[in-house]
């Protein structure tokens, strides 16, 4: 490794193991956990009451800000997804001690992909702060529009479809084999909250993971069909759902998951290792 990759790895170590990032990134976590557990209140107003809300985290977040002091709480939100954010990002360039197997290179690329996520997401929230429209339903599906006016878009959309599908059952597959334990401090965990954790990290990773399996469905679906109506992401993913009638438990199945998620994020602010 070069001189300035190693200085590069060293400093990043170092401001991996801050304190006060610590400090914002649990506090984060809380924030990602209130997000989830909005987001799995319309989700099921959705399923019974047939809401026009946003049914994803960007729906959340404007259901948030529509209370009282609820844009202060989200600017709060906001300072701990970047830091999540920054310490994902340190994650991935140090990386875990010892020999870089491909289970560790993948991890580094988990955190890769999960710091451009919070990224997006606290992006999201400023947008909402602002008072703008910040849907990321309708984002997907303007740029799916312009994509099928060509042979080679259809095929862009129908592969990025594909990739959604295939994160989703690698989510699923996560919770269903436990494996998001290995970042939890689970020896500090007394025996009596111990299984209970797991337990909702398992069913929230599981919710998650057959929600996004359905927008990458959706997604494969608008370029076969060249309807780029369909290509809306998680929010449309549950609005067909509950446009059926087996549907309709399915999306209350998958709410009452991400709600599980949601508190579960509130047991990771203090047992994630950090």
């Amino acid at each position: 490794m070069s001189s300035t990759a190693s200085n590069v790895k060293y400093h990043a170590s170092r401001a991996a193991d801050s304190k006060p990032l610590e400090f914002l990134a649990r506090g984060g976590f809380v924030g990602y956990g209130i997000i989830h557990l909005l987001f799995a209140w319309i989700a099921l107003q959705v399923a019974f009451g047939g809401s026009g809300k946003e049914s994803d985290q960007s729906g959340a977040l404007q259901e948030l800000a529509s209370k009282p002091f609820g844009k202060t709480l989200l600017v709060i939100i906001v300072v701990g997804l970047f830091a999540m954010a920054i310490w994902q990002l340190f994650e991935a360039i140090v990386g875990e001690s010892g020999e870089q197997t491909k289970s560790a290179i993948a991890e580094r690329v988990m955190s890769g992909i999960r710091a451009v996520l919070y990224v997006y997401l606290g992006w999201v929230a400023i947008k909402v702060i602002q008072g703008a429209n910040a849907s990321m339903g309708d984002n997907s599906e303007s740029k799916s529009a312009g994509l099928m006016q060509s042979t080679g878009g259809r095929w862009l959309v129908g592969f990025a479809g594909l990739v959604v599908l295939g994160v989703g059952a690698g989510i699923f597959v996560y919770g269903l084999r436990k494996k998001f334990t290995k970042h939890l401090n689970t020896q500090e965990m007394p025996l009596s909250t111990r299984k209970p954790i797991i337990r909702l990290g398992m069913a929230g990773y599981m919710a998650k993971g057959v929600a996004y399996t359905v927008a990458g469905v959706l997604f494969v679906t608008a370029a076969v069909t060249y309807d780029a109506n369909k290509a809306r992401g998680l929010d449309a993913a549950l609005k067909t759902l509950a446009g059926h009638p087996w549907g309709v438990w399915l999306l209350a199945l998958i709410a009452a998951g991400i709600a599980a998620f949601g508190i579960y994020c509130f047991a990771q602010s203090r047992y994630r290792k950090i």
